[in-house]
């Protein structure tokens, strides 16, 4: 299952779009939240394009007077915080099938702040270089080539769920092909090891991620369609947030990524490496000063 990528729109075009509609909401109002309190809890996974939101929104809000404190946690406890108020904001809920259990189990108990990205897609993929299989049914017939393994990430993941419950038990994958979980940042050294000895790596992976920039891959196509259609990732707040930070909560509601604007901002955090990651956004942020300060305002 191949997305559709934009790129015919240029980097500082998208960065436009997204100022010009939030001017459109209000959002460069003035004046702050009221005058309120500023402090906020922004909750992430380990996903590239949560760092990248979550140390961007850090960055940009604490230039405005917000104090900002992140958490890393798993998709679940995320869910469960912001159902229980522990953390303000979660940027990177995939609907309608992803984080599905978990909305269904906490959207009473939070706030739906819109989507920023669409046609999100969840894959199995392969580096380009592996010429014999091209969709998930052909797996079956090669799982010696990967060593009867599909590399994943974290156990708790949506991803991993579709892939284990769904997707090997659909192409007839039982018993030749298991799933290894770990974490994201594991999933991705095995997959840069592989390519560099040009051997053969299946993994999970989405749209939106570096990785399709940095390598030649191939997601491979999935006939039955168990991996699903195309999502949308939405800006998810608790209970009370749109009350408590009116300003921001309708900024949210209208914030947009380009597909050219998030993998420059995920590209400055890869090559800025771990434990990096906010010096590279507020690097990345000075760079594009004019175009941040017109979408985010005066908050």
């Amino acid at each position: 299952m191949k997305r559709k990528r934009f790129r015919g729109l240029s980097f500082i075009a998208g960065l436009m779009t997204a100022a010009m509609a939030l001017t459109a909401c209000g959002g460069d109002s003035g004046g702050g939240d009221d005058g309120g309190d500023k402090d906020l809890t922004i909750g992430y996974i380990s996903w590239d394009e949560n760092i990248a939101l979550a140390n961007l929104f850090k960055v940009q809000l604490e230039q405005r007077g917000y104090s900002v404190e992140l958490k890393q946690l798993d998709a679940g406890p995320t869910f469960q915080a912001l159902s229980q108020g522990d953390i303000d904001l979660f940027q990177d809920a995939w609907l309608p099938i992803t984080h599905e259990d978990y909305w269904e189990q906490h959207k009473d108990k939070v706030e739906d702040l819109g989507t920023w990205y669409t046609g999100a897609t969840l894959n199995i993929a392969v580096p380009a270089y592996v010429d014999e299989v091209d969709s998930i049914a052909d797996l079956a017939e090669h799982a010696d080539m990967f060593d009867g393994t599909i590399t994943g990430i974290e156990p708790g993941a949506g991803l991993t769920r579709i892939t284990q419950d769904e997707v090997i038990p659909g192409y007839g994958l039982d018993g030749k092909l298991s799933l290894q979980t770990s974490s994201t940042t594991a999933m991705l050294t095995e997959l840069d090891s592989a390519i560099k000895a040009e051997e053969p790596i299946v993994v999970t992976l989405w749209h939106p991620h570096w990785a399709y920039s940095r390598y030649d891959l191939k997601d491979l196509e999935d006939p039955e369609g168990l991996m699903g259609e195309g999502e949308e990732i939405h800006n998810v707040g608790r209970k009370g947030f749109s009350e408590d930070f009116p300003e921001l909560a309708e900024m949210l509601k209208s914030f947009t990524m380009s597909d050219e604007m998030l993998a420059s901002l995920e590209d400055a955090i890869q090559q800025a490496g771990t434990g990096n990651e906010l010096q590279a956004v507020e690097e990345w942020s000075e760079e594009n000063k004019e175009a941040l300060d017109e979408i985010f305002g005066d908050l």
